[in-house]
């Protein structure tokens, strides 16, 4: 079978098996370009089940575009918290005031208009116009390139940009003149619980298993082909958990660079020892009383791993400089990253 026939076979058995398949889940209840594409911005580097409790949330206080386009930052940094890459939540508020200024607020209909949306890119725009607007417009994430590559046997690499056009358009030459959105989301589905990441796929339940050059020649292990990951950069820094009077002492990252804008327990570069910790409390005016605790844990992003040093103080002044909160600020207003949030004193880490 050549590889234009496997493509055209996967499309015409995929919708018949995601609908009798498909997982019910919030986001496919209709095709509101709203719901979709919220979904699509949360999914990314986020497990499935996961995402459902802050997409209720997330649509609870801001159910629609206007209400995104004019809400408070920090609310929208609190209901994230956790979900981690915060510019998606930044870009969410940048393309919804882009759709109220220059769209009339009607969420645009072309995927090039839709592309050129802040934080949008070729995937979440494909899903977009093809999940809601039934366009010829596939939505290629890690799962899809998993498939089609297996289908076909594709050894290319498939983070090549070129590469990834080419797989594209050859998918969207077997789309549908109608159902083009349940193509696409029958593909992610397919990837996500078929042909899944991190383990060997489920050829018994495939629909494509009688025409997939993987499962014919064996290899699937091998497919896709990635680039080589860069090493992390490490980091090593000291933080401080800080407390005066039932306050814990917070600091606003700066406005660029990672986690940029977003809440932290005071820290700085390197690992101190714990009397240098003392005499820089000292130093910063709080007037430290006691060492409580000292813990030491690691966080990883994508490009760069943190090696924490925390040491948790009481202290007898509230020093300029940081901004003071009790517990009931943190649970309802400030939005900590999860690097620091591990660190708070209500969910203290064991030695």
């Amino acid at each position: 079978m050549e590889n234009s026939e496997r493509y055209a076979a996967l499309a015409k058995v995929l919708p018949v098996w995601f609908s009798a398949h498909a997982r019910a889940l919030p986001w496919r209840q209709d095709r509101e370009p709203f719901h979709v594409w919220l979904s699509e911005v949360m999914l990314q580097q986020t497990r499935v089940e996961a995402v459902k409790g802050y997409y209720a949330r997330i649509l609870a206080a801001v159910p629609d575009l206007p209400t995104l386009a004019g809400a408070d930052p920090e609310l929208l940094h609190k209901l994230w918290e956790g979900l981690g890459y915060y510019s998606r939540v930044r870009n969410l508020q940048k393309a919804a005031q882009v759709v109220l200024s220059d769209h009339g607020g009607v969420f645009p209909r072309s995927l090039q208009a839709v592309r050129a949306l802040p934080g949008i890119g070729d995937y979440t725009a494909g899903a977009i116009c093809s999940i809601c607007y039934d366009l010829p417009t596939p939505a290629v994430d890690g799962n899809v390139l998993r498939v089609v590559t297996r289908l076909t046997g594709d050894g290319r690499c498939v983070d090549e940009p070129a590469v990834r056009r080419d797989l594209t358009a050859k998918l969207a030459a077997v789309y549908p003149a109608q159902g083009a959105g349940t193509l696409t989301q029958a593909l992610m589905e397919l990837g996500a619980t078929v042909c899944v990441p991190n383990g060997a796929p489920k050829c018994g339940e495939c629909p494509a298993a009688d025409f997939c050059t993987a499962r014919e020649t064996g290899g699937w292990e091998r497919l896709p082909v990635r680039a080589k990951k860069r090493a992390r950069r490490e980091d090593k820094l000291t933080v401080f958990v800080l407390t005066c009077d039932g306050a814990l002492a917070l600091r606003k990252r700066k406005a660029s660079g990672l986690l940029a804008g977003l809440w932290e327990f005071p820290n700085v570069p390197g690992w101190l020892e714990a009397q240098q910790a003392l005499d820089l409390a000292a130093q910063w005016g709080l007037r430290p009383r006691a060492l409580e605790k000292q813990v030491e844990r690691t966080h990883i992003f994508t490009h760069v791993q943190w090696d924490m040093r925390c040491f948790y103080l009481s202290c007898a002044e509230r020093a300029e400089g940081f901004f003071w909160a009790d517990e009931a600020a943190l649970d309802g207003q400030f939005a900590l990253p999860t690097a620091f949030r591990m660190f708070r004193p209500a969910q203290k880490p064991s030695d």
